[in-house]
């Protein structure tokens, strides 16, 4: 990797600690293409020059945002979601039904649209969770992400991305600016800037977290690190959503799968419980039907 790159790709390590290897450095000409000419650059050396300076505290930030990957779009892989309706919230209904309140995290929420997916599921259900308190936290490590979502005002080609006609209509207006959500929708969300790896002094404890393609550019350890921030802010009997490409295999001992659908985990331990108290129900229907 040539020294300019290295130097952009360090600077993306310390702020976020995602990786740019050798096979993605391409990126940097491409994403860094706008940046370039609204400050008269000319190439990658100039501005790695640029960034030397002491006072390049606002070009390193634009640099750090330009090269972030911010892909997104509304109840991305569909088959999760539907495992959250079926098995994850159901699950956590009869656990909460006396504090009736669910707290959630979309770490890497980007531009809003995994929170607002969220936030769809419980109001297509409002006999389920009338009376209940639903606390969405959306972060993301690009302040521009979260000043988006906060905005939660979408083109026709963002609104289109993974909404029906009926769902689109059914929770969005079209306005002048864009589609926007219901208000109901946002009720439950808040947003903030922040990395899944920033260590919480009182951390937040969350009954469902959702750390989707986060973890695909940090290397090893930094992902050791990710799972164990994550850890510390579940709560025991909680469950975890990755990515329909990621898995806790090989990379950390905090969780286990938690069904055959690829990237849902929970705690080894309380898996291994619900796994011994559906064999047991199994067994006293088997007995109670002879």
């Amino acid at each position: 990797m040539q020294i300019s790159h290295r130097i952009i790709a360090d600077l993306l390590m310390q702020r976020t600690g995602q990786q740019l290897t050798r096979g993605r450095e391409w990126r940097i000409d491409s994403a860094l293409a706008g940046l370039y000419r609204e400050c008269g650059i000319a190439n990658v050396e100039q501005l790695a020059c640029l960034l030397a300076d002491p006072d390049s505290g606002d070009l390193s930030q634009r640099v750090v945002e330009a090269l972030l990957n911010n892909e997104t779009y509304f109840f991305r892989d569909r088959q999760l979601f539907q495992q959250l309706t079926e098995t994850v919230l159901p699950d956590l209904a009869k656990r909460r039904a006396h504090a009736r309140r669910l707290s959630i995290w979309s770490a890497g929420c980007s531009t809003g649209q995994e929170a607002l997916s969220l936030s769809m599921l419980f109001a297509d259900q409002p006999q389920t969770w009338r009376g209940w308190t639903i606390d969405i936290l959306g972060t993301d490590v690009s302040a521009q992400a979260v000043t988006a979502a906060r905005r939660a005002c979408y083109s026709q080609f963002e609104i289109q991305r993974g909404l029906g006609v009926a769902q689109m209509l059914k929770h969005f207006r079209e306005t002048p600016q864009g589609w926007q959500p219901d208000p109901v929708l946002l009720r439950p969300i808040r947003y903030r800037v922040g990395n899944v790896l920033d260590e919480q002094p009182r951390p937040e404890r969350f009954d469902l977290v959702l750390c989707r393609n986060v973890l695909l550019y940090f290397d090893h350890e930094t992902r050791r690190t990710a799972f164990e921030r994550v850890a510390s802010s579940l709560r025991e009997d909680g469950w975890l959503m990755l990515g329909s490409g990621e898995t806790v295999a090989g990379k950390t001992d905090a969780f286990a799968p938690a069904t055959a659908v690829q990237g849902l985990y929970r705690r080894p331990e309380w898996k291994e419980t619900d796994d011994r108290q559906g064999k047991s129900a199994l067994n006293g229907s088997l007995v109670q039907g002879r």
